[in-house]
């Protein structure tokens, strides 16, 4: 079953990672290289069991591949996911355990921030191996990707809204932004600073304090209520597959555009249902892009370069634009025309490599 699902993802290589002394239990997933070596952050998270781990890693690390492929940078597609449970200790030594799994790979995988992570962690990981990105801005690392990553986000929402009501004006819309982690804290700054009208629901009630106790304009639903919103905008900023048959028949909103990975639950069949009800969907991994570019900057030779990673992440805006006239001019769903142009360049490189 494992072997069917690499095929069917095209996946280069799954490892599994155990230490008894630390409890470490971590999947580390390598889905392509063909652009360069795979970079993508380390997840840990209470998974209900190992196959919904295991399923997680492989289309997070899909994503990656063309994250990057469309972004225009030089790396691949990987990810990785650890474990968590009840009372595990995640120390010092659990992580640098973790970062000499990493280290093992010999450079083949990069490791970054993803959720549950932080530039702290990143600091342990690094004290193994040099595989590793998102590092304290005081060892020369790029620091949290989040701001950068919201920063992508925002301006993907507006390249939308532009394609959908003709001006990117976010004044006076009506945002429905699901999830207020460090991401979506730093989106909806710049949402209520433009204006917007912003709900939010979270199921972290520390989340929820931090930003009303800063916007006092924002207002709060329970989770489960975001999908009925009378909104025009829907920013999915928490996990994956939220698009799906039972949100998408509830929801009344027009655009579509969040930092979450893997929105749709199934991608040709629910990016057709919103493009038959004309909802505008701006492709999760082309906004959510940010992060990685600002991560990619620090991975590469010349190393950390701020003025580059923001300059990657403002080319979103207008391929955004490109990629939704794509889908109309194909009349493809948006999450296919966004993969047929990342996978056209990682398809290019791969022939080229092969000639050599």
């Amino acid at each position: 079953m494992i072997f069917e699902q690499l095929s069917s993802l095209e996946h280069e290589q799954v490892v599994f990672c155990h230490d008894k002394e630390t409890g470490l239990k971590a999947i580390i997933a390598i889905h392509n290289t063909v652009l360069g070596p795979a970079l993508g952050g380390t997840r840990i998270w209470k998974y209900n069991n190992e196959e919904a781990a295991l399923n997680d890693v492989l289309r997070l690390s899909r994503g990656m591949t063309y994250k990057s492929a469309i972004s225009g940078i030089h790396l691949g597609g990987g990810k990785a996911v650890i474990i968590d449970s009840e009372g595990l200790q995640k120390g010092e030594a659990f992580w640098r355990r973790y970062g000499r799994f990493v280290n093992s790979l010999n450079g083949k995988y990069y490791t970054a921030e993803d959720v549950g992570t932080s530039t702290r962690i990143m600091e342990y990981i690094a004290q193994e191996t040099k595989f590793v990105a998102g590092k304290p801005d005081y060892l020369g690392g790029s620091g949290d990707p989040s701001p950068v990553t919201a920063y992508g986000v925002y301006l993907g929402m507006k390249a939308a809204v532009k394609y959908k009501y003709g001006s990117d004006k976010l004044t006076g819309k009506t945002v429905a932004v699901q999830g207020a982690g460090h991401v979506g804290q730093y989106l909806i700054d710049h949402l209520v600073k433009e204006g917007a009208k912003v709900t939010i629901c979270d199921i972290n009630e520390q989340n929820i304090s931090l930003v009303t106790d800063k916007h006092s304009s924002v207002k709060v639903v329970a989770p489960n209520d975001i999908y009925d919103l009378d909104a025009q905008i829907y920013a999915p900023c928490a996990l994956g597959a939220t698009l799906n048959d039972d949100s998408i028949a509830r929801m009344k909103f027009e655009v579509v555009a969040g930092a979450a990975n893997n929105q749709l639950a199934d991608e040709v069949k629910h990016g057709q249902i919103l493009r038959e009800r004309g909802v505008v969907y701006a492709p999760d991994f082309l906004i959510n892009a940010g992060g990685v570019c600002n991560v990619y900057t620090e991975v590469s030779p010349s190393g950390y370069h701020k003025g580059l990673a923001m300059s990657l992440t403002e080319q979103i805006y207008d391929r955004t634009l490109e990629i939704l006239h794509l889908a109309d001019a194909e009349n493809i769903g948006v999450q296919q025309a966004a993969m047929k142009l990342a996978q056209a360049r990682i398809d290019s490189i791969a022939k080229m490599k092969a000639r050599m």
